[in-house]
């Protein structure tokens, strides 16, 4: 039995190193979506958007694993709640990759020009180095199950949170000299930024109800 209960738990192990490689490839590809974005590199966007394929397929085959692992091992209490939970959090970072594509999507439709302002760039690029550093964390929190670090992630979407504020104070400024359609894409940036982090923040949130069998309250 103790072979069984071994073999098992590799199972368990590799579901975790897939959510672990999807969070790393959905982190690369927001970084490099923002770097394509501010730069109007072309050929840096559809890169992202190629690669999105990578996440989905990724994600169909972990879900299609997990599935038959459910169904071969009939898994009880903690092993059947880490398996349910590894199906929504790899929702979750598919989701991230999503986010990703769309915004290397608008630079491929504005190109060649530029679809973000001079005086949102920054604003842009902080968004961007949030959205890397919070996926980096969700990974560390999938492999590490650190409740400590999943807290820690929700405090840091509170940043995203501001600097998504901070976009639509200067699009609503009576000085805003670029026009509906400049606006209408900044809008869609901004929430693309804000839905990566929240689904970053969901995954922390899953990972404290794994090892709590509890639901964050932050």
């Amino acid at each position: 039995m103790n072979w069984l209960r071994s073999a098992f738990q590799d199972e368990l192990d590799g579901v975790t190193a897939t959510l672990v490689e999807l969070s790393s490839i959905v982190s690369q590809a927001i970084d490099k979506a923002t770097h394509a974005l501010l730069t109007a590199n072309l050929a840096e966007a559809e890169e992202v958007i190629a690669a999105d394929d990578r996440v989905d397929n990724l994600q169909h085959d972990l879900d299609a694993r997990i599935i038959d692992i459910i169904a071969r091992q009939q898994p009880v209490a903690s092993d059947l709640r880490a398996l349910v939970t590894a199906l929504r959090m790899s929702a979750d970072l598919e989701r991230m990759g999503d986010m990703a594509h769309h915004v290397a999507k608008i630079t491929r439709l504005r190109h060649p020009g530029a679809a973000v302002p001079s005086e949102l760039l920054l604003t842009i690029e902080e968004m961007g180095k949030v959205a890397k550093l919070i996926s980096e964390k969700a990974g560390l929190v999938i492999n590490s199950r650190d409740i400590d670090k999943a807290l820690e992630l929700e405090r840091d979407d509170d940043e995203m949170d501001k600097l998504h504020r901070k976009l639509f104070t200067t699009l609503l400024d009576d000085k805003w000299a670029h026009g509906t359609e400049s606006a209408i894409d900044i809008t869609l940036i901004g929430r693309y930024y804000e839905r990566f982090a929240d689904h970053a923040v969901s995954v922390a949130r899953r990972v404290y109800f794994l090892v709590t069998g509890k639901y964050s309250n932050q």
